[in-house]
Parts: structure tokens; C-alpha cells; sequence
């Protein structure tokens, strides 16, 4: 860039600053329109690309697939996409721990970390979907995530998705992760974050398109906005989502007071709003606030909403003929949009966007496997611990038994990408166990009662498989086509070690492309792709062996040339077919698997039962018997909680739960383990709190390993053994399994979160062991006589009483002493994840602001205020485990 340049640039920023239409960005003779050139502001090229759009053209642009305007040279834009733990369902993606398991690592430089990355694999993914002219769902830089909902009660199957319970930790934790996300390099920004659902939304699945949460106006200020607040104005956040519910009676999505009043006016936020999908057709169809889709566009724009998820605003053409809104009206909306993607750089040439210029290769780049461990480590609570962990060299025979042992959707939860190599617990302890070591597994039972899973099985291990007879690499030649019939040479040709796939939306290639493997032109496609596995099978033992392959669409399997299982039609459901066959010891049979994918979520996987293979309880108990240490993994997946699901199991409707207990199939199974009177360690798989009573009287060990991510078996492992040091903590408080819960569709925050309830948990807010163990002493204050403007320094001294490293996560909680008006019974108001070794000491510091820290809100003056009086600052390793605290008086 010359001299001139730059200085004709500072003359339009200037002039952009203060309002003023900077003279060279007028139409010009010979000077290309100002939305085209790139030295004009951003506001000036959105002004101009709007006058120039017809009515029909501006319609087109608020919905989220936008499709181009080729006289105005405007590429096709969808703006859904997704990145709540990582890029989601655009193939190939580093998988980080679950939006819950994140927040439970209680560390903030952590998930910038991890946004970071996110944010890089994105670019880099969107730009290499333009360069191949690709503008799908999911290909995009505006990204629907983070969930900042509060986790109010258990029963949600989304509350995976958020921060957890506590608006403070849920504030802090999606700050960051927007951080993250919304680089700038000073003019272009890196990605949009979204901040969803605004502002009342956590269930019942079931009926969300319909219901409406009646919050007061007390549980609203101090529970449900303070998280949006924070990511507005802390994060400037770009968009927020609206929800499918009413809110006191508005839709979510086209609410004045929500969007305009509170969003706009009182909180100042200046991107663009969009709705859930398909939430403004709720408007009309089930909340029946209108009675047509052009008064509910209309409705919705008017409102607030900018981009509508969902063709309902094809509307908005016949609510301005009627009158319903007016040109000038959508104008406004359509505005924001346009600015965003000049903000995005979409319209610029890619060369003058720095962040157009990341390879496609930092895609699950090797750094990225590295963070999502330490992600997973960093998550994972240690419940309890009798002394039997970290496990040792002397327990020779380990016992790995439970539904997800070795079940790649432990590790995931839901909105995920595809991980290139997945690492399960089973996997990640059978890497980890010290030579000498044997670790047998059994899956035991299904995850819940009634359930007929394809992935029952276990997987054939590659000790079993080679490519071909004179190989000593372990698996299977995988030959990757495009299409079903296996024409031509193959795109690209692997050994895959173990046939256990599960491709979300994504090609099964990706990873090659990432690696450098193969160029993206070369790629195998994410839809109408097939492939054949060959090499030799070896049996470990003579007998008759059930194989099945477990599969969405098409599978066919040869031994020895002759085909045994024959499926080759076309089903998006997952099926298991199997089939009996006579092997002997030692010998190696030719197999040939050939699958074929029609539709989205590609799934795959070779199993089989080896001979006279016992019922699977009966089989774990053998197991169990013969251990030294018993390792049962179970809890939950994403295939029976999530968002608004079809399963119907006990205990589970509609992705919401039921009953909070583990569920009923394991437990039995649990209880059958520990009477064989072997030590049992338990290692839960869940997205949300399970009411694990007996495991806390009976188990040995108990740990929370969430929906760890692609490298969770590895984490898992660590902390057995004792290579990690657990220091998560519980971001949702653990009710006992007996505990009443208030109605699930009461919005009401009474007796709901540590802030509220009365009773005693099961495991309280905040509560995480350690193989070490922390002394807290000298706790100072500042002052402690204070004004509501006034800052409180305080500091404790957290000393490594232990002989091994380790984190211990400090936490600062305000209480109100004797409390005039209704407020939460204690907040968490500040927390430090420290390092400490072993017999160090450090100090940790706290900054509070009493108009920040001791605020409630007031129904009378309808704002927030600071009481006059005392309150106990107290200073812990969890909402109950406080170990020192002060009084500070607020005149």
C-alpha cells in the first residue's frame, strides 16, 4: 500500500468516525461502486450495496441461506454454522471436551486456548470450501455458538451445552471462548460468535416450540441475563440468538422488551440478533401470537430479529404490501447483516485478509490433539477417592467393563465435528497400563434398559487384523471412492487400524487433507462415497465366532472370498447384521469389507463375539473375579440426551431426562461388580449431574469424565495412573437421588443451583479432589468498611501441603448476612486455578467492586442496588467447603 493510499484510507476512517461521507468513496466516473472498493468504511459499502438491492433481493438476504445476487456480484451466503466444542459438522475437526466439561476445568486461559484453535480450523475450513466454490450449511464464519444458558436443572438433555449453573462461571467462561473467536487484526475480524438462546431457555425439550417461561422479574436480572450482559459488553459479542419459547408471554425471537428494550437500549448491543431455526414460524403455528407467516416475519423484524434461521421472512414480501412493515423498516435489519460480512472480509480479496491466509493444514493439527488432552485432563472431577488412585504397577490385571468403555460417543456429546483418531477410555487405558499389564474388557450391559444397539459388540482390535499376509502393520487396506459401485482407482488408500467410524457430515478423508496427504480437490466426497477394507483376520482362539458389522446404509463382508453378511441397501438408520463362522487358532483368513454411504452421519464399524462368549453380565462378572481393580466405565451418551430427541427410553423423553439416577441396567451391573469384593473405580460419561448415591457410599473411586473430547481416553488415563493430577471441578451441583426436584417447566430458581437450594447435595457446586492436598491460610482484606464504588483487595496464601504437584482451584463466594430482602443465598464471585508444587505456597489475589460483586435487583426502582449492611466473603475449595472467611460492612 502506497503513501496516498494510506493516507486517503485515514481519511475515510476519520470521516467514518464522525459521520461524514468521505468524498472518494462518492460514485465516481471509472471508479468502481463504493461497496466494491475496499478503502471505503465498512458503514459506507453496506449503505451503498443496500440502495442498490431491490426489495425482493433485501428479503432474500435475511434468511440464513442466502442465495447470491449475481448483478450485484454477491456470492451465496448460509449463515448457519456451528463451534460449540470445536468446528461442528463440517467434517474433519479437532474435538474438544464438551461445552460442560470445559467449564468444569474452571480455567479461563484454557478455553481462549481453545477458541483460538476453533477459530483457526474455522477459517482455514471456510476458505478452503470457497476455493472449491462451496457454500453450504456449516461452511461459514458466523458461528451459533456459545450457550450461555443456565444449567437450572438436571433433567435438561442440553445443559451439556452450556457453562453450567452459575452465571458468574458461565459469564467468565463465554467471554473468553467470544474472545476467541472474534479476532481482529485491527479492520477485518476474524469470526462472528453467537450468544444463544436469549434469554429464558433450558427445557422442557419436549415442548419448547410452544411453552412459555414465566420467570420473575428477580430470577430474570439475577440469573438469566447476567451471562448475555457480560458477553455483550465484556466480549462484544456480534449476534445473539433468540429462542423457540415465550418469554411472559412474547416469543423469544420477536420480543420488544428482550431484544429492543434490554438488548438494544439498556445493554447498548450494536450486531445483528438471529432467531433459532424455524422459531419465527413458531410465532404463528404453535404460539398463535399471529395468525399468519406475514404478520410473524413482520412481527419478528420490527422486533428485533435481523436474520431469521428458517424461510418464514419469504413473508416479509406480502407483509409490506399489506402494510404490516415498511422497506425503511427492513432496511434496519438487513444493514447489520451486510456490515458483518464486510467486517468478515467476504466481499475483499482474500490476499488482503490475514486470516484468509491459514493453511488448511493447522486442521487437527498435532498441536490442536495436544490442547484437546489437556482440555479433557484439565475437565475431569475426581469425586471421591478412598486411596485406591492413582492405580499402580502392582495391579496386574485391569478390568475395563461398561456401556462406554469403548463407545466414540462418550467422547463427543452433541454439536461435534469428526476427530481423526478418537481415543476411547478402553483405548486410552490399554495405551496407558505399564508393561506387564493386562486390561480385559467387557461391555457388560446397554446404556439403558430396552435399548437394541448395533454397537453392542466389541470391536475387532488390530492385533487381530494385518493389510496382508506379509505385513506387520496392524488393521486393514482401506481403498476410499467416490460413489457406490468402486469404479476406477481409488481417491486414496490407508491401513486403518480398527473399522469403528463415525463421520458427521463430514468426508472420511478430511483428515488425509489436513495431514497433506491429498489435496482437497482429491477429496473423497461427505455424501455418495464408498469403501473396501482388505487384508487377513486372524483368530486368537478355535471356534464359532459371531462377526456383524454395525453400519448407515450399505455393507457387505467376505471371508475367504465368500460373502457372509449381505446389506446393500440403502437405510439411515443403523443396523447390525452378523454372522456365524468357524475360525481356528492361528490361522489367517482374507476378509473384504465394503460399505457404502448415502446419506449424512456415515457410521461403520467391524465386531465380533468370540466363541462360546458368555451373556454379557456374565462375562464382566468372569472378568471382574480374575482383576485386580475393576474400572467401570458408564453413565450417559449423546444418543440419549441431547436436543429435543426421539428416544423414549426409562428415564430419558425427548433428549430431556426423566429420572436422574444412573440408569437402572447399569446400576444393577454396578452393584453385581462390587460384590465380588474387588476394588471398583467409577468413570462417569455424561453431560449433566447423575444422582450416583450408591456409588458414593459403595465405590472405591469415583470420577466425571464428561463428553471428553478425541483425546478423553487418553485424559482418563492420565489421571488413573496418576500422569495427571486431577483439579476439575462440578460446574452443576450433584442432588441425591431421593432429592424432590421442583417442576421441571417452573422457571422459578427456587431450591434450584447451590444459590438457591436448601437441602444437602449430593456433591456441592464447585467440588473436585485432588492427589494433593492444599492449606489455606492468611486470608487478608483490604479494608473492610467499604462504599458501593470501592475496590476489595483480597488474598489468601495456598500452600502444596502434599509431596506432588498440583492445581487447586480457589474460590471467592459472597453471602449476605442477615438478609433484609430475597436474594441467592451466596454467589460465586471470583476463582483462580493455580499450580502449586509440592510444598509451595502461593498467594492468590481477588479484586471485588461491591456495585458488581453484592448487587441484587431491586422490583421497586427496576434496577440493581447494593444493600447497606454486612456480607461474608468466603474463601474455598467448593460452595460448601469453605475454609476461611471475613465480614466487610457496605455503608
Amino acid at each position: 500500500m502506497n503513501s496516498t493510499t494510506v493516507l486517503r484510507s485515514a481519511i475515510f476512517s476519520v470521516c467514518s468516525l464522525f459521520g461524514i461521507q468521505a468524498i472518494a468513496c462518492e460514485t465516481q466516473p471509472n471508479q468502481p461502486a463504493i461497496y466494491k472498493n475496499p478503502d471505503c468504511s465498512f458503514e459506507a459499502r453496506a449503505d451503498d450495496l443496500l440502495a442498490r438491492m431491490t426489495l425482493e433481493e433485501k428479503i432474500s438476504q435475511m434468511m440464513n441461506a442466502a442465495p447470491a445476487i449475481p448483478r450485484l456480484q454477491i456470492p451465496a451466503y448460509e449463515w448457519w454454522n456451528e463451534a460449540l466444542h470445536g468446528v461442528a459438522r463440517a467434517g474433519a475437526a479437532t474435538v474438544f471436551p464438551q461445552a460442560i466439561g470445559l467449564a468444569a476445568s474452571f480455567d479461563t486461559h484454557l478455553m481462549g486456548d481453545v477458541a483460538s484453535v476453533i477459530s483457526d480450523e474455522a477459517r482455514a475450513k471456510h476458505h478452503d470450501f470457497i476455493s472449491r466454490d462451496s457454500r453450504l450449511r456449516y461452511q461459514g464464519l458466523t458461528f451459533w455458538s456459545p450457550n450461555v444458558n443456565i444449567f437450572r436443572d438436571p433433567r435438561w438433555g442440553r445443559g451439556q451445552e452450556t457453562y453450567g449453573e452459575d452465571p458468574f462461571l458461565t459469564a467468565a467462561m463465554g467471554v473468553e471462548f467470544v474472545k476467541g473467536l472474534q479476532q481482529t487484526d485491527g479492520k477485518y475480524r476474524k469470526l462472528d460468535a453467537t450468544a444463544k438462546h436469549f434469554a429464558v431457555h433450558s427445557g422442557p425439550e419436549a415442548n419448547r416450540h410452544e411453552f412459555n417461561a414465566k420467570p420473575s422479574e428477580r430470577d430474570l436480572y439475577e440469573t438469566y441475563l447476567p451471562a448475555f450482559r457480560a458477553l455483550v459488553q465484556d466480549a462484544n459479542v456480534k449476534s445473539v440468538m433468540g429462542a423457540y419459547n415465550r418469554v411472559n408471554g412474547e416469543s423469544a425471537s420477536a420480543s420488544q422488551r428482550l431484544l429492543q428494550d434490554i438488548l438494544r437500549k439498556d445493554w447498548g448491543f450494536k450486531g445483528y440478533v438471529v432467531s433459532d431455526c424455524d422459531s419465527v414460524e413458531d410465532i404463528y403455528l404453535f404460539h398463535k401470537i399471529v395468525p399468519t407467516a406475514a404478520e410473524a416475519a413482520a412481527l419478528a423484524v420490527k422486533t428485533g430479529d435481523d436474520l431469521n434461521c428458517g424461510k418464514t421472512y419469504a413473508a416479509l414480501k406480502e407483509a409490506v404490501d399489506k402494510k404490516l412493515i415498511t422497506e425503511q423498516e427492513i432496511d434496519v435489519s438487513l444493514k447489520r447483516l451486510l456490515l458483518t460480512r464486510f467486517e468478515l472480509g467476504m466481499f475483499d480479496d482474500a490476499k488482503k485478509v490475514i486470516w484468509a491466509r491459514i493453511p488448511y493444514s493447522v486442521n487437527q493439527d498435532s498441536s490442536h490433539d495436544q490442547l484437546a488432552r489437556r482440555a479433557a485432563q484439565k475437565s475431569i472431577v475426581l469425586l471421591k477417592n478412598n486411596g485406591i488412585l492413582p492405580l499402580s504397577s502392582k495391579q496386574k490385571n485391569i478390568a475395563v467393563i461398561g456401556p462406554t468403555s469403548d463407545e466414540i460417543m462418550s467422547l463427543l456429546g452433541n454439536y461435534y465435528g469428526t476427530p481423526a483418531a478418537p481415543v476411547t477410555i478402553l483405548q486410552g487405558v490399554r495405551a496407558a497400563a505399564p508393561a506387564g499389564t493386562q486390561v480385559n474388557y467387557a461391555r457388560g450391559v446397554d446404556l439403558v434398559e430396552g435399548r437394541d444397539d448395533p454397537r453392542a459388540a466389541p470391536i475387532i482390535e488390530p492385533s487381530y487384523l494385518r493389510p496382508d499376509a506379509n505385513s506387520k502393520e496392524q488393521g486393514l487396506k482401506g481403498e476410499y471412492f467416490r460413489g457406490r459401485d468402486f469404479a476406477g482407482k481409488p481417491i486414496f488408500t490407508r491401513i486403518d487400524s480398527r473399522i469403528s467410524f463415525r463421520w458427521d457430515r463430514g468426508s472420511p478423508t478430511d483428515d488425509a487433507v489436513a495431514r497433506g496427504e491429498i489435496k482437497t480437490a482429491d477429496a473423497v466426497p461427505a455424501d455418495n462415497f464408498s469403501v473396501r477394507w482388505t487384508g487377513q483376520l486372524t483368530a486368537p482362539t478355535s471356534g464359532a465366532y459371531e462377526i456383524s458389522v454395525a453400519a448407515n446404509d450399505g455393507m457387505r463382508l467376505y471371508i475367504n472370498g465368500a460373502l457372509v453378511i449381505d446389506s446393500w441397501d440403502l437405510s439411515a438408520r443403523l443396523q447390525s447384521k452378523s454372522a456365524k463362522i468357524d475360525l481356528q487358532a492361528g490361522k489367517s483368513y482374507a476378509i473384504k469389507l465394503e460399505y457404502f454411504e448415502d446419506i449424512r452421519d456415515a457410521e461403520v464399524r467391524l465386531s465380533w463375539r468370540l466363541p462360546n462368549s458368555k451373556p454379557g453380565v456374565e462375562e464382566a462378572l468372569d472378568l471382574a473375579k480374575a482383576a485386580d481393580v475393576i474400572v467401570f466405565v458408564g453413565g450417559l451418551t449423546g444418543d440419549v440426551e441431547g436436543e429435543e430427541m426421539t428416544v423414549n427410553y426409562p428415564g430419558f423423553a425427548g433428549g430431556d431426562r426423566t429420572d436422574i439416577h444412573l440408569p437402572q441396567v447399569q446400576q444393577r451391573l454396578l452393584e453385581s461388580l462390587k460384590a465380588t469384593g474387588k476394588p471398583v473405580v467409577v468413570v462417569l460419561t455424561t453431560g449433566s449431574a447423575l444422582a450416583v448415591d450408591w456409588a458414593k457410599k459403595n465405590a472405591d473411586a469415583i470420577l466425571v469424565a464428561w463428553y471428553s473430547g478425541q483425546r478423553g481416553g487418553n485424559a482418563v488415563a492420565d489421571v488413573l495412573w496418576g500422569t495427571e493430577n486431577p483439579a476439575g471441578r462440578l460446574p452443576i451441583t450433584f442432588y441425591k437421588g431421593d432429592e424432590k426436584l421442583p417442576a421441571f417447566d417452573d422457571y422459578s430458581m427456587h431450591n434450584r443451583t447451590y444459590r438457591y437450594f436448601t437441602g444437602e447435595a449430593l456433591y456441592p457446586f464447585g467440588h473436585g479432589l485432588s492427589y494433593s492436598e492444599f492449606k489455606y491460610s492468611n486470608l487478608k482484606l483490604n479494608k473492610k468498611a467499604v462504599r458501593k464504588q470501592d475496590e476489595i483487595q483480597v488474598a489468601v496464601d495456598i500452600t502444596n501441603t502434599s509431596n506432588r504437584d498440583g492445581d487447586e482451584v480457589v474460590q471467592l463466594y459472597a453471602q449476605p448476612v442477615a438478609v433484609k430482602k430475597e436474594q441467592a443465598i451466596k454467589n460465586l464471585r471470583g476463582f483462580v486455578r493455580v499450580h502449586l508444587k509440592a510444598g509451595e505456597t502461593q498467594t492468590v489475589h481477588f479484586t471485588l467492586k461491591p456495585n458488581k460483586a453484592l448487587i441484587r435487583y431491586d422490583l421497586a426502582s427496576k434496577q440493581y442496588v447494593v444493600d447497606k449492611g454486612k456480607y461474608q466473603l468466603q474463601v474455598g475449595a467448593s460452595s460448601s467447603d469453605v475454609r476461611l472467611h471475613d465480614v466487610i460492612s457496605v455503608k
